[in-house]
C-alpha cells in the first residue's frame, strides 16, 4: 500500500504535540538524553512544525559601502518538524536541535536525503527561529549542533531504509493506528 497524504498529515499533526514529540524521542535514546530536564520534559522542548528561520547571509564585500548590513531572509526549513531544546528554569533555547523528516507520499530516497542535506546547508549560516506566539520572548539563535531523525512507515520501500542505514542516519518506523477509515477522515476534515 503506498503512503497517502493523509498518513503524512496524521504523523505531522501527532508530533506537533510536545508529549508526542517526547514519546518519539524515547524511541531513540541518544536524542532523548539531549532533553535538558527529564524531570520537566514538557518545559524542556519546543516543537516547530514546518519551521521557519531568519537566515543571516554575510555582508558582501562592496567597496562603495563601508557599513553594509547583512541580508536577513525568512526561509522555510525543508524538514517537517524542528524540536528545540530549552532550559525550563531560564526559559531560553539551548544546545542541540533535532530536525524531523517524515517520509512523504511519492518521495524517494534521494528526495528524503536531499531535504536533510538542504537543511544542513541552510542552517550552516547564522540564523534564528521564528518562534510560536507563546514562545516569542525566548532567545532563539541557532543551536550548537543540528541532528536529523527520519520517520518512516511500514509502507516505506526497503531501499530507503537501506539508504538511511548506509548513510548512518537514524530512523524510526511509525505504526499508524488507522482506526478511522478514509471516509471518516474526510468527514472530520470537512
Amino acid at each position: 500500500m503506498p503512503i497517502k497524504q493523509s498518513h503524512y498529515e496524521i504523523i505531522l499533526s501527532e508530533y506537533c504535540n510536545r508529549e508526542s514529540a517526547i514519546a518519539l524521542l524515547k524511541n531513540h535514546r541518544p536524542y532523548l538524553e539531549m532533553i535538558p530536564s527529564l524531570r520537566r520534559p514538557q518545559e524542556s522542548i519546543i516543537t516547530l512544525p514546518l519551521p521557519v528561520a531568519r537566515i543571516r547571509y554575510p555582508k558582501q564585500n562592496n567597496q562603495n559601502s563601508i557599513t553594509e548590513l547583512p541580508l536577513i531572509c525568512a526561509t522555510q526549513i525543508p524538514c517537517d518538524l524542528a524540536i528545540l531544546m530549552c532550559d525550563p528554569e531560564w526559559k531560553i533555547k539551548v544546545g542541540a536541535e533535532i530536525m524531523v523528516f517524515i517520509h512523504r507520499p511519492n518521495e524517494d530516497f534521494s528526495d528524503l536525503l536531499g531535504r536533510w542535506r538542504h537543511t544542513q546547508i541552510v542552517l550552516d549560516k547564522d540564523y534564528e527561529w521564528i518562534m510560536p506566539i507563546q514562545e516569542q520572548h525566548m532567545l532563539s539563535e541557532g543551536g550548537d549542533k543540528v541532528y536529523p531523525l527520519f520517520i518512516l512507515l511500514n509502507e516505506t520501500e526497503e531501499r530507503i531504509k537501506k539508504g538511511l542505514e548506509g548513510a548512518y542516519l537514524p530512523y524510526l518506523i511509525c505504526e499508524l493506528n488507522l482506526s478511522l477509515s478514509e471516509e471518516s477522515l474526510e468527514q472530520i476534515v470537512m
